[in-house]
This record gives structure tokens, sequence and C-alpha cells, in this order.
């Protein structure tokens, strides 16, 4: 389950505007790599919509199925926004419906299958 807890506006290259709504899955506990201690987080996406800024905003709040799964990327650079410290990452995260999260989970990959 995931809730909606903003809406972004973006601009197309042709100039039309468009929204995402911002969502949220739930808490997870994580360990720091640097200091070792367990912190808690929440895994955060924005997902393409059709809809216009007022049906956006009246979304807010609104849970619905799914997850936010992490997969992986072609490595690209990433800011980290309080640092300023660019990294190289090889992973985003996504929303996936809980069907599609469980095809994903169990399709085996073409490369392990001999």
């Amino acid at each position: 389950m995931v809730t909606i807890v903003d809406y972004k506006s973006f601009e197309r290259e042709n100039g039309e505007k468009f929204f995402g709504l911002v969502v949220q899955g739930g808490i997870e506990a994580v360990k720091s790599q640097q200091t070792g201690k367990t912190y808690f987080t929440a895994r955060t996406v924005t997902v393409p919509t059709t809809f216009d800024e007022s049906t956006c905003s009246g979304l807010i709040g609104t849970k619905i199925g799914g997850v936010i799964k992490k997969v992986e990327t072609d490595p690209y650079d990433y800011t980290v926004t309080e640092t300023g410290e660019v990294i190289q990452l090889t992973h985003s995260y996504e929303y996936m419906t809980e069907e599609d999260s469980v095809i994903t989970k169990n399709i085996v990959q073409p490369e392990l299958v001999m």
C-alpha cells in the first residue's frame, strides 16, 4: 500500500504542462553504512498522470495498492542535495502494482536460464 503525499508540476519540451503524483511507501528500517545505526525511512517516487492540478491536489492522502521497488538502471550521476556531493548510482525506485511486483519477483532472468 502506498499513500499519495504530494504532486509536482512538469513541463514537456513543447511547453505543455503535466502533473505527477508523489507516492510514498510504508516505513522501513535501514542500517546506516557510515554509523551502523538503524534509522527509519520511506521510499518516495513521482508517478506521471493525466490529471489536472485540482484532481492531483484532491488526491493527497489517498491510499492505493502497490509498492515502491528498487530497480537496477544504467549508471548515472546523482547530486546529494544536502552536501552537493556527486555520486554514481545504478538503481532507482519505481511504483509497481502489487500484481506487477509478484510477476517481477517470480520471473527468471534470461541470463540465468541455460
